[in-house]
């Protein structure tokens, strides 16, 4: 069941934050959230989000539910100022490519007809989620690059479906095929299996998606080596703020920072961060359906509406 995080000020400004998993986090804020924050300066968004980080210490916060706060946040501060989240925190371009983020298919044949609709749809990447299993999956990532030809970016998430033999494995074929990134291929649990594998490959591994502690724990990826680049969202990574922490902290190691997911708080970090390339955009269905935010061109644009701008979309 989903919901609505809503905070209210005495002004008269409400922000918000969507949830897929409104009775877990009602719970979490009626038991543990609510009375920590309720009278505090909702400008404070600092002292707010290392708040939240304190009460996960008491009862550790499912990850997607550590950012809410934050992210409704935000939008109380953009509606109040009556810009846009992404002015707020500093815009640095108007617009961005999207990729085709796939859902698992049946067959190799009709991979090749729906990159053919993704590319036909403006698409500018096709990123694979595929079966988890290495020699049919590699057999894909071949057959898809020898379609579409040797300049059209493609990727490949593991879904966090491999050991490190079957990681290897696959790495290989990504490397000799030319994939952008090989992302999230085992459980993040282990930094030094990240790094063995990096050591071994020449793709670029796309790691801490899942991973919990924000950017602490984006940090030992980083320093160990076990990096081509990293993971960054509002819901996985302490919202907002914890997001933008992570891409800060990749640009000081000249890495990018791609930002995870769809949906129009992941379009306001697209827009305002740097050093990050994509805009997800995911494909459930076969015929093809373009996401209504991505443009014919596979643009996406700026949110324009003050705040997050939900209804936007809604």
């Amino acid at each position: 069941m989903g919901g609505i995080l809503r905070i209210h000020t005495d002004e008269g400004l409400t922000g918000e934050a969507h949830t897929g998993r409104g009775l877990i986090v009602a719970d979490l804020v009626k038991r543990r959230i609510r009375d920590d924050i309720v009278g505090r300066d909702p400008l404070w968004r600092e002292l707010l989000w290392h708040r939240l980080w304190e009460l996960d210490r008491i009862e550790e916060f499912p990850i997607y539910a550590l950012g809410l706060i934050d992210i409704a946040l935000w939008d109380l501060a953009g509606k109040a100022a009556n810009l846009p989240v992404h002015q707020l925190l500093g815009t640095f371009r108007d617009a961005i490519p999207a990729y085709a983020s796939t859902v698992t298919f049946s067959c190799v044949e009709e991979y090749l007809d729906v990159a053919d609709q993704c590319i036909e749809a403006g698409y500018t990447a096709i990123k694979l989620h595929a079966w988890g299993d290495p020699r049919a999956d590699a057999e894909l990532c071949h057959k898809l690059r020898t379609h579409v030809g040797d300049t059209y970016p493609l990727m490949y998430d593991g879904s966090a479906g491999f050991d490190f033999t079957d990681a290897l494995y696959l790495g290989h074929a990504l490397s000799e095929a030319g994939y952008t990134w090989y992302e999230e291929p085992m459980r993040e649990f282990s930094v030094t299996a990240y790094r063995r594998l990096a050591e071994r490959l020449t793709v670029p591994l796309l790691v801490a998606e899942t991973s919990d502690g924000a950017h602490m724990n984006v940090a030992d990826f980083i320093t160990a080596g076990a990096a081509g680049s990293v993971r960054t969202s509002a819901q996985y990574k302490g919202g907002i703020t914890g997001a933008m922490r992570i891409a800060h902290l990749a640009d000081s190691f000249q890495l990018r920072a791609e930002v995870h997911g769809p949906g129009i708080v992941n379009a306001h970090l697209c827009i305002a961060i740097p050093n990050t390339t994509y805009y997800e955009s995911l494909i459930y269905s076969n015929p093809v359906t373009r996401e209504p935010a991505v443009g014919p061109d596979g643009m996406l644009r700026a949110p324009s509406a003050p705040g997050i701008g939900y209804e936007q979309v809604s």
